[in-house]
């Protein structure tokens, strides 16, 4: 049986003659589940000016974007970096890339947070249909949601249900997830929305999903909601 030492220096060897997933090109020092320091890089945060609810850059004025809750925010920009990492992450983790989702949480456990985030009494999830969490084997926004609950010290709890005859909204045009009914989304039988609530999700795109949560959750008896997702598609 070869050394440890061997071992290591043979996975090593083996590692460096493989391209990384993302940009094709070496992987080097820095690299995780398979893809390169420069493409980890392409974690970027959104630009500066950026409107507190909606999280896009538009003119001085009201927030043009149909919006339920009082702040929002993303930590990354879907579209960021060379090849856009959220689109090769979100895509990938929700097939089973099980390295790429471990790397990611990884990082949202250090990604610097919203100043009110410290505010909220409790931290929720946006929904998935259970045939796709049981396909899958995990719900990434729900693990998200606790992870920062964890950092936050508050409570993380399950407060909303999908229709599980819905589909996914990343399988839908623009138009289509816009007109996402409000039916799609409810309480769970006994959740008890209170004080003011953070609901996660992975990724950002019309925010329709998210206003239907936030009314849910304000008709169900949270005071105010605030929004924070991994990613915001600009």
């Amino acid at each position: 049986m070869l050394p440890a030492a061997i071992l290591r220096r043979l996975a090593q060897a083996r590692t460096s003659l493989l391209p990384c997933r993302g940009c094709l090109g070496p992987v080097g020092p820095g690299s995780e589940a398979g893809l390169c320091e420069r493409c980890w890089g392409g974690l970027l945060p959104l630009p500066e000016g950026r409107c507190p609810r909606c999280a896009l850059v538009h003119a001085d004025g009201d927030c043009p974007e149909a919006t339920g809750w009082d702040l929002g925010d993303a930590l990354w920009d879907y579209h960021g970096g060379r090849p856009p990492l959220g689109a090769l992450l979100l895509p990938g983790i929700k097939q089973g890339e099980a390295g790429w989702r471990k790397a990611l949480l990884g990082r949202l456990a250090a990604a610097p947070l919203p100043d009110w985030a410290a505010e909220v009494d409790r931290v929720t999830a946006a929904p998935s249909a259970w045939p796709h969490r049981l396909l899958r084997g995990f719900d990434l926004s729900a693990e998200a949601g606790r992870l920062l609950a964890r950092r936050l010290d508050r409570p993380f709890e399950p407060l909303l249900a999908k229709g599980w005859l819905r589909g996914r909204q990343a399988a839908r045009t623009e138009s289509q997830r816009r007109r996402l009914p409000k039916r799609a989304i409810s309480l769970r039988p006994g959740a008890a929305p209170r004080g003011l609530v953070l609901l996660v999700d992975d990724v950002w795109t019309t925010g329709t999903t998210l206003l239907r949560c936030t009314q849910v959750l304000r008709e169900g008896g949270a005071e105010a909601v605030r929004v924070l997702t991994l990613f915001r598609a600009l």
